[in-house]
């Protein structure tokens, strides 16, 4: 039985950043990261936009304000630090009508709150940061930016591997784990032992939290699906185009967002996937499917925003109404200016009750800690999130090590 001081499940962009800060702070520590795919950020990860957030929208004092913010800036010290790509190109979120001021204007003032550089500015200055927009007014958000976050995961697995007792085992799924004096972990390459678990995985997440503790949530998959803007109609975006967000609902709408490679993406919007990783729509896992259909949380949920899903559904099916959404924001976009580009999963986590949890949940149990709800921004978010878990473990790593 392979033994270890820390074992990290999932090798995502939360999972290897915790891995990393750990690494830092306790570097005679032994840790191994169990990961299921044969490389790291395969999904999530992976699948996002690779937004450099600023902590615009959330709540002041909520744990996405505080490590969105911190965690920024430590996502652009280890780019530069390490050479990878970044870019701080800025947004501006665009009200279309007088009904979407008021959401803009609390929009701008739990920015202000949380300390993003932001502004309210009119359809001129939106015009000339903007030309092809359409819109009455928008937050201009300067600091905003963009990079990728595949790079970044590749990046931390190999400083994290720097010392043979670190290591990242690839093609490792966990099967059981059980706890008492020690915590043992069976996969399906055998079985690990170790003094702390910390639990980063993602899309199955709830799964494992339910083998040390009752979750307080299901996570429910919902497939984002992308279009790619071809060249010919890339000029129509200049950096990244947001609208004003429904602020009852867990997701930002359909948005334009200039890519760190290279060329643009906008989407995404909202349907329930039909398996946690059903990244088209004919991937079907039909046991995760009843389980988010018999859930009560979901099925509340899901009579609370039928309308809102019917539409997110509609335009899964219907590139015309796809278009639509996005010419609400830029008329000038045409269908044909569209080509299919790879999905994403979100991994949300929803209540009994059938509220989406807002923030990011993290949970400790003696020396087992769950990170039980992390969407976006949890990428921008995650060296912070990967301290913040630190500091729940840190006095009892510190009674039995010394740093």
């Amino acid at each position: 039985m392979k033994k270890s001081d820390i074992i990290i499940i999932g090798g995502g962009i939360v999972g290897l950043a915790t891995a990393y800060q750990l690494s830092q702070a306790y570097p005679q520590l032994s840790l191994i990261i169990l990961e299921k795919e044969t490389e790291v950020a395969q999904h999530q990860t992976g699948h996002n936009s690779g937004v450099l957030h600023t902590g615009v929208y959330y709540k002041p004092g909520s744990l996405k304000a505080k490590n969105c913010r911190e965690g920024k800036r430590r996502m652009e010290e280890f780019c530069t630090e390490n050479e990878i790509p970044y870019e701080i190109c800025g947004k501006v979120i665009v009200a279309t009508s007088e009904a979407e001021l008021p959401a803009l204007e609390r929009i701008l003032e739990r920015g202000s709150a949380n300390g993003v550089v932001c502004e309210l500015i009119p359809r001129e200055r939106l015009l000339e940061l903007e030309p092809h927009v359409n819109g009455i007014q928008a937050i201009h958000v300067p600091e905003a930016g963009i990079t990728d976050y595949t790079a970044v995961c590749r990046r931390l697995a190999e400083i994290v591997q720097q010392e043979e007792h670190r290591t990242l085992r690839l093609g490792t799924k966990v099967t059981g784990l059980r706890t008492g004096s020690s915590i043992v972990v069976e996969t399906t390459t055998g079985a690990f032992e170790g003094d702390y678990l910390i639990n980063c995985a993602g899309l199955y997440s709830d799964k494992v939290t339910e083998m040390t503790m009752p979750p307080q949530h299901k996570i429910i998959p919902f497939r984002g699906e992308y279009y790619e803007v071809n060249a010919n109609a890339q000029h129509l975006c200049n950096n990244l185009i947001y609208p004003v967000p429904d602020p009852s609902f867990p997701f930002l709408g359909v948005h334009f967002t200039r890519m760190i490679q290279g060329g643009l993406e906008c989407g995404p919007n909202a349907v329930l996937a039909f398996a946690r990783e059903g990244y088209t729509r004919t991937t079907v896992n039909w046991q995760e499917l009843a389980e988010s259909l018999s859930y009560p949380g979901f099925l509340k949920l899901a009579a609370k925003y039928w309308k809102t899903g019917a539409g997110e559904l509609w335009r899964s099916f219907n590139k015309a109404a796809f278009t639509k959404a996005l010419q609400r924001l830029i008329p000038a976009i045409q269908a044909a200016d569209l080509e299919v580009a790879s999905a994403g999963i979100r991994a949300q986590a929803v209540t009994p009750d059938g509220k989406p949890v807002d923030d990011f949940l993290i949970q400790q149990e003696g020396r087992v800690v769950h990170v039980g709800n992390a969407p976006s921004p949890g990428a921008t978010s995650s060296l912070n999130i990967g301290s913040y878990i630190l500091d729940q473990l840190a006095p009892m790593i510190g009674k039995s090590k010394t740093a």
